[in-house]
């Protein structure tokens, strides 16, 4: 996959400013999407071209009112451990959303980007994860040691009396020359 950009977003305190703001700066379409009581997301629809998004009052009040860009990925999880491994920042772990899984982590020098697997590429991860554990369970059990038979034909013999040695035949007796 080529991770390109697939949402951006705004978070802010006053949606419905910014709402005002950039329907006057831009050919936007601002659709509100109820999200719950009392709550909604404003999608950002650009058309046939470019990449939409959406904008949300701020999750935490004290964050600041940005603009944050998410990349398409297989996988939230894989994607923020290797962030992470490189030096980066998790902000937001693997987080369910309905529509899809997202994440968000800082760079090693304050950038920070999102990453979003939408619910179809989610439950192709899933079924692909499922099947590489299956295929290395399998292969774990074909590899492992098999328990040794006893070897019963052995003590079978060393146990039946049939198969006991016999004891060695006397020798006859030699006669006595008179």
């Amino acid at each position: 996959m080529a991770n390109p950009f697939v949402h951006i977003e705004l978070n802010t305190d006053d949606v419905g400013a910014a709402k005002k703001f950039y329907k006057k700066v831009f050919d936007w379409k601002l659709p509100d999407m109820p999200m719950g009581p009392g709550k909604s997301y404003t999608m950002v629809e650009v058309g046939k071209k470019g990449t939409g998004g959406g904008m949300m009052q701020k999750p935490m009040p004290h964050a600041p009112t940005m603009w944050l860009p998410y990349v398409e990925v297989d996988d939230v999880r894989k994607t923020l451990a290797k962030a992470k491994k490189a030096g980066g920042h998790i902000i937001v772990d693997c987080m369910d959303v309905g529509m899809g899984t997202l994440g968000v982590f800082a760079d090693p020098h304050g950038g920070t980007i999102g990453v979003w697997t939408g619910a179809a590429q989610s439950k192709k991860s899933d079924k692909k994860a499922e099947k590489k554990a299956a295929k290395k369970a399998a292969k774990k059990a074909a590899s492992a040691p098999k328990a040794a038979k006893p070897k019963k034909a052995a003590k079978a013999k060393a146990a039946s009396p049939k198969k006991a040695a016999k004891p060695a035949k006397k020798a006859p007796k030699a006669k006595k020359a008179k």
